[in-house]
């Protein structure tokens, strides 16, 4: 751990991976900064690579800056890569790590019409509004992330059957979490008919670990071959070259019943929590939200991404069970 404080007080985790230069790819070939597509002869799907959703989420835009350098070129239909809260990434001070996630507001709380199309103005919602054509163009989006605290890899697969069946097709990470989101806004990966249980198209959110360990950018990487793969769409040498062939473990699904969303400035776990930790009781003290105490609501019930910084309106914790 480093000495630098993170939120709630509690010292960052170390920061193991160096920030690459994107401004090579800053003038984009779609007229949108940072944003690039190849189309292939061939038909096919289009799909999108996402990196920097959050600015301080480092390890998509590693494997992501990393894939655009080997000169990657679709066998069939388009792949667009996007770094997309770049103006985030920019302003990154490693004495404050926790601090660029955004500029103004999360872009990744932002994606109801109510909300895109409405009159607020923020540095965070102008790139949301700038890139909101791409996605509605596209088939299928793997949008990388990373998590605060350490914890294994997850895939966020969204509440319709779709999005598990998206994230057992990669075959990773292990953990794939069923969940609606949160209270505060609405995820990108949730958007319009990424969301549509009767619409072909679909999202997966993957958190490859947290922000800054060295492991993260390898699951980035990982998962963006599995994507490409899944779709036809790298040729055999960039996967023999860099596609890990070892066993994977087998997935395990975690359906979300419960979020705890912060009521109060006065919120406190009243028990030490970490992702992906097993309470074993039903209707264990788990936290205290002003005068209101939170309970598990069965036993076994799984912490989904706890988090170090407790504030009023947001989410504080997922709450789940293993369904498969």
């Amino acid at each position: 751990m480093t000495d630098v404080p993170g939120p709630g007080g509690l010292p960052a985790p170390p920061i193991e991976v160096a920030f690459p230069d994107l401004d090579r790819w800053a003038a984009g070939n779609t007229g949108v900064p940072y944003v690039w597509t190849f189309t292939a002869e061939r038909a096919g799907p289009h799909v999108l690579l996402q990196a920097l959703t959050h600015g301080n989420e480092v390890c998509g835009a590693i494997a992501l800056d990393w894939l655009l350098g080997t000169g990657f070129r679709p066998l069939r239909g388009a792949v667009t890569v996007c770094f997309a809260n770049v103006d985030a990434y920019h302003g990154f001070n490693p004495a404050e790590p926790f601090a660029s996630r955004c500029v103004q507001e999360d872009f990744n709380r932002l994606w109801t019409a109510d909300v895109l199309d409405g009159p607020r103005q923020t540095a965070d919602l102008m790139r949301a509004r700038q890139l909101r054509p791409l996605y509605d163009r596209v088939d299928y989006l793997l949008d990388l992330h990373s998590m605060t605290d350490p914890c294994p890899p997850l895939a966020m697969a969204g509440r319709q059957r779709k999005g598990v069946a998206f994230a057992q097709a990669l075959g990773l990470p292990q953990h794939v979490v069923v969940d609606a989101g949160h209270a505060a806004g609405k995820r990108l990966r949730d958007y319009e008919f990424f969301d549509d249980p009767a619409d072909p198209r679909s999202a997966l959110l993957v958190e490859c670990g947290q922000h800054w360990e060295r492991a993260a950018p390898k699951v980035a990487q990982q998962s963006a071959l599995r994507f490409l793969r899944h779709f036809g769409m790298a040729d055999a040498a960039l996967l023999d070259t860099h596609l890990d062939d070892g066993p994977l473990q087998p997935q395990r699904v975690i359906e979300v019943t419960d979020v705890v969303t912060i009521g109060s400035d006065d919120f406190r776990f009243a028990v030490p929590v970490q992702g992906l930790a097993i309470v074993p009781e039903a209707g264990t003290l788990l936290a205290t939200d002003g005068p209101v105490d939170v309970y598990t609501p069965y036993d076994d019930c799984v912490l989904i991404m706890p988090t170090r910084r407790p504030k009023k309106g947001e989410t504080a914790v997922r709450l789940g069970r293993f369904v498969g």
